[in-house]
């Protein structure tokens, strides 16, 4: 007998789907239903038939969950910590690890663990739950668990199959909650992530969690003072152990200079970073996202099971379908409670009509089992019109059953009193059924007050801008230049320095045949013969001008020409003359803010010119593109060009923007105009903590969530705050100038008592504030306006100031004018 021969490539093929379709659906991918993958579901059916109200050991719930699951115990341990640390369905005992620092759980048999009391309320009900056989035949598990919650969102996941993958990022309880019931109620949501470890987040790009989205997320790191910062939180996914890792490799690279790191992380996250003397802590904070695992992208990919099938979708329709779920699961229980209490109903009708009519002495005579079914029967009748369903043989046999016992004791007062109650409960579950939605919404909110507690947002919020790594990266090499062969680089240590640089700098080079081209740092290039200017260049500066005389190489005349590079392609070379041979750069200046120098002009002495000697004033010259050709300067040869005095700048003030929402000093005007800035000109800082600082007007980011104020720096200028004394327990306001004059150093105003708290701050000339407080005796708020150049004269900025009439104060707030800070854009409280 031959056996059918079959093709190698037809049974890769049914076994790779086979194979492929049983990870998709068994392994990785959580269910629609409930936001279980199966060994999840498995674990937490497990631990409901072992529940008893006490701990288990966590390696007796491994073995008890292994009679579901096929897969080893590896696998359930697994996942058996990492529900645990979600700190949602599982109440836990003993060393289960930190996701913070990523120190691993103890081993199972010395951890314990329970279901939560909010886990036994949503995720259990085996009246309503679809079962089916397990993998041995042995038992019964559940299909999926009937949760009645978002958990596949509250939790998130991640999972990679064969040919797909999944990642749905946590998000918050109560905002879940309070989204559902805004779907119950026909509202548009957005749901957006939250993470437990806190961070701040940017969800620009979120997209709803749909593929092809973004998140950037953020450790939250604060300046204490200028030689130290500290990492409070950290970013989702990365560990403590894993970010200083990441710093350390950033500092060997030489991106980032840093003194000291320390990490005293305990019950809460704290990294302290010292810094090295003459480094700036908003630069450093910068090159720790730019560089660092301080900020990280995720990109979602919602991918779930709807009827046996993946589907990818979006957080938005995960929490539709969720809520919409809960729905038809709480109808199911309310359909079940009304069938339970028309079946006690009907059962003490019954017993209360047996007993009441006497209908037991009526069977006393009779001989046979049918004649004593018959007289019951036959007394129940004329009530058979209040019962919701007919009567059967099991309900009449069930009276037979009662005890003389309790017919002797049998109190028909009592019996009516709890038909009454049992009739109560089941108008009010009909009337549950026939307001469905309102019931739904009525759960999420006795969800809301009983679990919510604790769970309020974690991460914050915000918008980033786009840090540029070459302006904050550290300086970590040197730039070196051999002008007549024509080399520059890092690597010529024996030839002219030109400055510090990083090693992903680029530098432009200009010679003097007119010629200039842009190219990376590198330990040795090739750029041309006779160097006039090397530089590091930088793309997004608008000021930086360059002065220049050269003589055309056909006609021999000589031009000036002011001009700005712009865009350039690197390692191509741009011609600044007209392009004929032989032209040659005769004055050369590059000005950072524009300035125009006066230069003096020697012509050769057998030239035909009356006036040999002349000056010339760039500042009569426009800045145009640097493909101009610029203006003829002379006709005659040139023998020699010199300056003769420093220019000043042509471009006037540079005008200063501060975005509010990234925090960045710039000039493309995004955000509030802070004014023109030049020469000795100081941007002031005023943080929520009740400090300022002063800073020179470099571009910069500021920290959004410590900043209150900024503005340019006016000395004249008057500052008034009302703040709360945590030394006097009492608010003040007071008003104050600045009048330190240490530049980059950060001054308490408001004392140093750790409870002591600005409330608002204004720079505005006669600043009004609005107080809300509570009279004796009275519920309603009152209100009062006060004037805070009128409540306090102007003191030194280390005087407390006044005491503010009112104390009891329940809500402030500055009246709107230009330039003002309130409590509530703060985020501060009044109450400490």
């Amino acid at each position: 007998m031959t056996k059918e021969l079959v093709p190698v490539n037809e049974l890769f093929e049914e076994w790779f789907l086979d194979y492929a379709s049983y990870v998709i659906l068994e392994r990785a991918v959580p269910a629609i239903e409930d936001g279980l993958k199966p060994v999840q579901r498995r674990i937490l059916h497990a631990m409901y038939q072992m529940d008893d109200g006490r701990y288990n050991k966590v390696a007796n719930i491994i073995g008890q969950a292994m009679q579901y699951h096929p897969h080893g115990d590896a696998a359930i341990s697994e996942a058996i910590i990492g529900l645990g640390q979600k700190d949602l369905l599982i109440d836990t005992q003993g060393n289960w690890g930190d996701i913070r620092t990523g120190d691993s759980a103890a081993a199972s048999r010395y951890i314990e663990a329970r279901l939560t009391k909010f886990a036994l309320e949503v995720a259990f009900n085996p009246a309503i739950t679809e079962w089916q056989l397990s993998y041995d035949g042995r038992k019964k598990e559940p299909i999926t668990l009937p949760i009645k919650f978002p958990l596949l969102l509250a939790q998130g996941v991640e999972g990679i199959a064969v040919g797909l993958s999944t990642k749905i990022l946590p998000h918050n309880f109560c905002e879940l909650i309070e989204a559902s019931i805004d779907i119950l109620k026909g509202k548009a949501t957005q749901i957006l992530p939250d993470f437990p470890t806190g961070g701040i987040i940017d969800v620009s790009d979120y997209k709803a969690g749909a593929r092809g989205g973004k998140v950037r997320i953020r450790a939250k790191i604060e300046k204490i003072d200028n030689k130290t910062i500290v990492i409070r939180e950290i970013p989702f996914g990365t560990t403590t152990t894993s970010l200083i890792d990441s710093i350390l490799k950033a500092v060997e690279q030489g991106k980032i200079k840093i003194k000291n790191i320390v990490d005293n992380t305990a019950k809460e996250v704290e990294i302290i970073i010292t810094l090295p003397q003459g480094v700036e802590p908003e630069i450093t904070i910068d090159a720790l996202y730019a560089f660092t695992d301080c900020e990280i992208s995720i990109s979602p990919n919602a991918c779930v099971i709807i009827n046996q099938k993946p589907v990818f979708t979006n957080v938005d329709e995960i929490l539709r379908i969720s809520t919409l779920n809960t729905k038809e699961l709480l109808r199911k229980e309310l359909e079940l409670q009304k069938f339970e209490l028309q079946e006690k109903i009907l059962a003490l009708s019954l017993e209360k009509i047996f007993i009441e009519q006497k209908i037991y002495r009526q069977i006393e005579d009779a001989e046979t089992w049918e004649a004593i079914l018959q007289i019951i029967r036959k007394g129940i009748e004329p009530f058979a019109l209040n019962f919701f369903r007919e009567i059967t043989d099991e309900d009449i046999a069930r009276l037979t059953e009662i005890k003389i016992k309790r017919i002797s004791k049998f109190d028909s007062q009592k019996a009516q009193q709890e038909l009454q109650k049992l009739q109560t409960d089941l108008e009010e579950t009909e009337n549950n059924l026939a307001n469905l939605t309102d019931y739904t919404i009525w759960y999420f909110k006795n969800l809301l007050k009983k679990y919510g507690k604790g769970k309020e947002r974690k991460t914050t919020i915000a918008t980033f801008g786009t840090i540029q790594a070459t302006k904050v990266v550290a300086n970590n090499t040197k730039l070196y230049v051999n002008r007549a062969d024509g080399f520059i680089g890092y690597g010529l240590k024996k030839d002219e320095f030109v400055c510090d640089c990083a090693d992903i700098d680029d530098i432009i080079v200009f010679r003097s045949d007119g010629k200039f081209l842009v190219t990376k740092i590198a330990e040795k290039t090739f750029v041309g013969k006779d160097i006039i200017h090397v530089a590091v260049f930088n793309k997004d500066d608008n000021r930086m001008t360059y002065n220049m005389a050269y003589r055309d190489g056909l006609v021999g005349n000589t031009y000036v020409k002011r001009f700005q590079i712009g865009g350039v392609t690197r390692d191509k070379e741009y011609d600044l003359t007209k392009g004929e041979p032989k032209s040659k750069v005769l004055y050369f200046s590059a000005n950072p803010n524009g300035e125009a120098e006066k230069i003096r002009i020697t012509l050769s002495a057998n030239c035909k010119a009356k006036n040999k000697v002349f000056e010339y004033d760039f500042a009569t010259l426009d800045i145009k593109g640097r493909g101009s050709i610029g203006n003829i300067l002379t006709k005659y040869p040139v023998k020699k060009i010199e300056k003769i005095s420093e220019g000043v700048s042509t471009l006037g003030k540079l005008q200063i923007w501060y975005d509010t929402l990234t925090g960045e000093l710039n000039t493309q005007g995004k955000g509030t105009l802070l004014g023109g800035f030049e020469g000795d000109d100081k941007i002031l800082v005023i943080y929520k903590d009740g400090s300022y600082e002063v800073k020179n007007y470099d571009l910069r980011r500021f920290d959004t969530l410590q900043v209150a104020l900024v503005e340019k720096f006016i000395p004249e200028k008057v500052i008034s705050c009302i703040y709360f004394s945590g030394e006097h327990q009492q608010y003040f306001v007071k008003r104050f100038r600045i009048e330190t004059s240490t530049q980059d150093k950060i001054f308490s105003f408001i004392g140093e008592h750790p409870e002591s708290k600005m409330l608002v701050v204004s720079t505005e000339s006669q600043p009004q504030v609005k107080i809300k407080y509570h009279k004796p005796n009275e519920k309603v708020l009152s209100e009062f306006v006060y004037d805070l150049d009128i409540l306090a004269e102007v003191k030194g900025w280390k005087a407390i100031g006044n005491k503010l009439p009112i104390q009891n104060i329940k809500e402030i707030s500055l009246l709107q004018h230009q330039t003002q800070t309130t409590l509530q854009e703060n985020g501060l409280s009044l109450f400490g």
